[in-house]
């Protein structure tokens, strides 16, 4: 890999591994940032690599991942396959010399994750999960207030994503070969909302509705921590739920704004106070979308981080642990797990 400089001289080059819906968004938003370009993508095979490069202008297209990843022009990988391919590719990514930034949820379960924070770890390489909720300005805020003490010490946090079904039996989501199911697609978010305010739980317990396929539909979770903090949080495949977010204090709550994991708002309520509304504008960023966790993964490279410290890989590790306990509970297995 060719060194990324310090500062903003030189611009960052990304390779897109996958060409779904989620790379598509993601090259959007980086090729409008004015110090980074995507010079190359990558697929199972060329036919798709050679459209999506002629529809986003990308130079380079590969029908093997292992070509990308053989590219001495490219500096980062980004990984967008479907979450049962995140392994393979990102430690493939890894063992070449890349630093890499997967989508999240970061892997099918947490032993997977521990080898890729292995790899990189022996390697001396870069590595983040794609959580750019994590990033956004308006939670980076609600952080700041709760860790301020805005509402005292957390009493409960709630979330939900749910997306409108149904799915076909041979959609992704319904196919165990893939990671399908509603927890690592969407459950992965509310779970890591809460972690990120009150780290791993000490108790989790759940139920689920489950596919003939073995997979879920439509499930329900409570977290409990030691502190007497609990997150009641849920995430469906079977109908669209309102994907809001509160954190409730001993002296107050914040509100956050559909679609929780990418806000444009958030509202701070205390007891006989004027309500405080936040906004992403009032965030002095000029950034949106992709384009927080991309320009973090940036910053890392050029100061020669290896972890970023807003989406450690500790925390993504607690996460897959969490999400771990939940399938075992509502008997949920993948192939991999075996």
């Amino acid at each position: 890999m060719t060194a990324v400089r310090a500062g903003h001289e030189q611009k960052v080059r990304w390779g897109v591994v996958a060409t779904g819906g989620i790379a598509a968004r993601f090259t959007e938003d980086v090729q409008a940032l004015p110090d980074a370009e995507v010079v190359a993508v990558a697929s199972r095979s060329e036919a798709p690599a050679k459209e999506f490069a002629g529809r986003f202008g990308i130079p380079r297209a590969y029908g093997a991942w292992a070509d990308l990843f053989a590219d001495d022009e490219v500096d980062v990988v980004y990984v967008a396959t479907p979450h049962s391919a995140h392994r393979a590719a990102a430690g493939a990514a890894l063992a070449a010399g890349k630093p890499v930034l997967c989508e999240k949820a970061f892997t099918i379960n947490a032993r997977e994750a521990e080898e890729l924070v292995a790899l990189a770890g022996e390697r001396g390489l870069f590595l983040m999960e794609a959580m750019w909720m994590y990033c956004n300005p308006v939670i980076r805020r609600m952080v700041r207030l709760v860790r301020d003490g805005a509402i005292g010490d957390i009493r409960t946090v709630q979330a939900d994503f749910g997306l409108q079904g149904p799915f076909a039996p041979e959609h992704r989501l319904r196919n165990p070969d893939l990671g399908g199911g509603a927890i690592l697609d969407l459950g992965v978010y509310p779970v890591s909302f809460a972690q990120l305010l009150l780290g791993e739980p000490d108790r989790v317990q759940a139920d689920a509705l489950l596919s003939p396929e073995g997979v879920d539909l439509n499930t329900g979770m409570l977290l409990g921590w030691d502190s007497g903090a609990t997150a009641l949080l849920s995430c469906s495949v079977t109908g669209a739920t309102p994907t809001t977010a509160t954190v409730t204090g001993t002296e107050g709550r914040i509100e956050v704004a559909s679609a929780f994991f990418n806000p444009d708002r958030l509202v701070l309520r205390r007891e006989g106070e004027e309500p405080v509304e936040y906004t992403a504008a009032g965030e002095a960023s000029e950034l949106a979308g992709m384009q927080h966790e991309a320009a973090e993964v940036m910053r890392c490279l050029r100061a020669g981080e290896t972890d970023s410290p807003l989406i450690p890989q500790a925390g993504t590790l607690a996460v897959m642990r969490t999400l771990d306990r939940v399938r075992e509970q509502v008997g949920v297995r993948f192939p991999v797990d075996a």
